[in-house]
């Protein structure tokens, strides 16, 4: 997947500045899709150069001016032929693991402690992701909002960062449980 098509798919919401565009890339898209803000600005430009976004000046009183961006024909076009591809297999690649595999070989103290930072990390995730899911269903229950909302795509995917933060979540926790109890044994030997 090309980050265009991650950028098409975030401005389905709406009209979005480049900044507008990184705050909502942080807190849906980030979940599967990770961008720096200025790779989104010289996406952006290169979709309007396309033809898949059209940009707009805003004028503001008290601000600078800004640029709004929403998807064109062409860019929905784009998106409906990247849906219809085949999806590439996903895989992990994350140097925490690398670290976990080694283990046996290291200190595992650092190790330890990275695991730890990284399960609250995942803890935060969850808890933002649980928040969005609330915000995105309103005053529904979930399986209401799935039959009946306007637009469950955001949904779906903020409900696979949350199963994957809580999982990531859960094993840091047994890792750390593991990794604690061979301290200790190795400590009695």
């Amino acid at each position: 997947m090309a980050l265009r098509h991650a950028v098409l798919a975030a401005l389905l919401d709406g009209e979005y500045s480049g900044y507008e565009l990184a705050k909502a890339f942080d807190v849906g898209v980030a979940n599967f899709w990770h961008a720096q803000p200025q790779q989104l600005y010289a996406e952006l430009t290169r979709l309007e150069k396309d033809g898949l976004v059209t940009g707009r000046q805003v004028v503001q009183e008290t601000r600078p001016t800004k640029r709004l961006f929403t998807v064109t024909d062409a860019g929905l076009a784009e998106l409906q032929r990247f849906a219809a591809a085949a999806a590439k297999p996903s895989f992990i690649r994350d140097d925490l693991l690398v670290k976990v595999q080694a283990v046996d070989r290291v200190d595992a103290g650092p190790v330890i402690a990275q695991l730890e930072e990284r399960m609250a990390v995942a803890a935060a995730k969850t808890d933002l992701f649980t928040k969005i899911l609330r915000h995105l269903r309103g005053d529904l229950e979930e399986a209401e909002f799935l039959r009946t909302g306007e637009r469950i795509g955001p949904y779906l995917t903020c409900l696979r960062g949350l199963g994957f933060e809580r999982e990531h979540h859960d094993w840091c926790r047994s890792t750390i449980a593991v990794l604690r109890a061979r301290e200790k044994t190795a400590g009695r030997d």
